[in-house]
């Protein structure tokens, strides 16, 4: 057990084995490779300590198996969370958490930096026979800290600055609104923390689909909302899921995309070097640092609203590349009226138009036609005919069925 502790101090570090154990799916001991056996071993019992209760265990040829198992309709609130509610402090830190807090009590109270160390040494260490040392610098450190989180206010009282408690927002009055929220917004562990503060335990909710894994990137998430809020560009480190380093690139971020249909978070941004638009997916940055303020922010928050009228996921083409036509003519029969409301309802940037009374034209243009491949496909028995201009994206498409047919032993449609 030695080096374990339910504690982490650095939260990327216990981010990529959460991603690596259940996101990607959960790794065995000797197929992990990235660690040592020892450090595979006291992560897995730190996860399990906060999610035991959802992790189940079975036996292969290949040894033990672990997986993660989570219904929503008995799990009140998102078990992830508890990874955010175990960062680990020093003894100072959490002493002179509260000390500061026992002298500021109330928000009329307000005290300059030397009045706190006065109050700190005369009224509260001076009455241990060993008591911890605080100097000022360290003072100062956790005052500006605790000043940029919003926690304490700074004001000028004459050429020195005073320090007062923070107003306490009140809670929302509504608990399964703010529940709701915590479950399904983006860093939807802040409505977590809130309901900690409440008496009354969470409302349970009953979710269709429920995604939990972004909840591990709200960090990252938080980060490209606040260089937004400033308009301003960031370093990104990125490491795709199968890549031995990270790539830094500094990119001015202008929108978060989530997925409906997995819950996958992506942002595209402005990427100053190459002068284009690129999307990255949230779980593969490890890393999002302040960079300046982007002056044209706006012009390139309105090119991407004009780009976006004509994409189906978040692939981007570079500035200047032609747009992909796609259309494909399915057969509806009698009765099948559902399958026409299906088109309606999933043609997003298309269009879908009647061609006779059997048969329905869905067409669009948009950034990359490749991206429709995998939605085209759920209606490849009533596909009549496709074209898309990119070639490359058709011939694909014509050999996937190609090689369907060989695999059910069918040719051109008929048996052989």
């Amino acid at each position: 057990m030695s080096g374990y502790s339910e504690l982490i101090k650095n939260f990327e570090k216990i981010r990529a084995y959460m991603r690596e154990f259940y996101v990607y799916g959960f790794k065995s001991r000797t197929e992990y490779d990235r660690k040592s056996p020892r450090s595979y071993d006291n992560e897995r019992r730190r996860l399990e300590s906060w999610l035991g209760d959802y992790m189940g265990f079975s036996r292969t040829p290949e040894g033990k198996t672990v997986f993660l198992s989570i219904d929503s309709r008995s799990s009140r609130c998102n078990p992830l969370y508890k990874a955010w509610k175990s960062k680990s402090f020093t003894d100072g830190d959490i002493t002179l958490h509260f000390i500061l807090f026992d002298i500021l009590y109330e928000e009329s109270v307000c005290f300059t930096l030397a009045e706190l160390m006065e109050k700190i040494d005369g009224e509260y260490l001076s009455h241990f026979e060993n008591p911890m040392f605080f100097d000022e610098s360290t003072l100062r450190k956790k005052l500006k800290e605790y000043v940029s989180e919003g926690i304490l206010l700074a004001e000028k009282r004459g050429r020195q600055t005073c320090y007062r408690r923070a107003s306490s927002p009140a809670l929302p009055a509504d608990g399964e609104g703010l529940h709701f929220f915590s479950e399904v917004a983006p860093c939807g562990v802040i409505g977590s923390f809130l309901l900690d503060k409440g008496d009354e335990m969470p409302i349970a909710c009953t979710f269709k689909h429920h995604y939990i894994t972004h909840t591990v990137d709200s960090d990252i998430l938080a980060k490209l909302f606040d260089a937004m809020g400033k308009k301003s560009s960031v370093i990104l480190s990125n490491r795709a899921r199968r890549a031995s380093r990270d790539f830094d690139a500094e990119a001015v971020p202008l929108k978060i995309f989530i997925s409906a249909q997995s819950g996958r978070q992506h942002l595209v941004a402005y990427q100053i070097r190459q002068r284009q638009l690129v999307s990255y997916r949230l779980d593969y940055l490890t890393d999002v640092k302040p960079g300046s303020p982007f002056a044209e922010f706006d012009d390139y928050r309105h090119w991407l609203t004009q780009v976006q009228r004509h994409l189906w996921g978040v692939s981007v083409k570079k500035f200047g590349e032609q747009m992909d036509t796609v259309e494909f003519t399915v057969f509806v029969g009698e009765d099948e009226e559902y399958i026409v409301q299906r088109l309606m309802r999933e043609k997003r940037c298309g269009t879908v138009e009647r061609v006779d009374n059997h048969h329905y034209l869905f067409s669009a243009t948009v950034s990359d036609g490749g991206e429709l491949i995998p939605w085209i496909r759920t209606f490849l028995c009533r596909i009549t005919d496709f074209s898309c201009s990119d070639k490359v994206v058709e011939a694909r498409f014509w050999s996937d069925v190609d090689r369907m047919n060989r695999m059910y032993g069918l040719k051109g449609g008929e048996d052989e």
